[in-house]
């Protein structure tokens, strides 16, 4: 089964070519929204008559506070089904997350110790101890002594000059 590897000019061209089409059923979307809107204000509101008297104004200005309410209760219904509706996705991918499983959260790095961490995956069942220095032997340290020779310099003049009665004494 060996597919042939599309040219990089010939997928650039059907790229292009897509996305011409993708933006022209963009603009078509929003003509067609426009347009359906247009005819649902028409139908729904119509245009009020304002030609007339004291009372007919009264009587059409009535006519659109009753069109008001039923707009607003309609509202006030859509957004309960709405919230109603949302709070069952909520359940629903609850319930799809619990037939998954439970999913693992990420993990945190921690510093623990290896005493801390048995301790705390075996409770006081933790008999082992992971101090790896208290099995080590104690060594101790030689200390070397220095020469004198680096002490002070008004003895080592006074021992020289000892040296040279001596020989000048014999």
């Amino acid at each position: 089964m060996s597919e042939k590897k599309m040219s990089s000019s010939r997928r650039h061209h059907l790229k292009s070519v897509m996305l011409q089409i993708a933006a022209t059923m963009i603009e078509q979307e929003k003509k067609d929204l426009v347009v359906a809107k247009q005819t649902y204000m028409a139908e729904q509101c119509p245009a009020p008559n304002l030609s007339g008297d004291q009372a007919a104004l009264m009587e059409t200005c009535k006519k659109l506070h009753a069109l008001i309410d039923k707009v607003d209760e309609e509202r006030y219904d859509l957004e309960n089904k709405v919230g109603k509706s949302d709070k069952e996705i909520d359940d629903l991918k609850m319930k799809v997350i619990e037939l998954a499983g439970v999913k693992k959260p990420a993990l945190k790095r921690v510093r623990m110790s290896a005493d801390a961490m048995l301790k705390a995956l075996l409770g006081t069942k933790h008999t082992v101890n992971m101090d790896l220095r208290a099995n080590l032997k104690q060594v101790k340290k030689e200390v070397k002594e220095e020469p004198e020779s680096i002490g002070d310099w008004r003895k080592n003049i006074e021992d020289k000059a000892d040296r040279k009665k001596m020989f000048e004494a014999a």
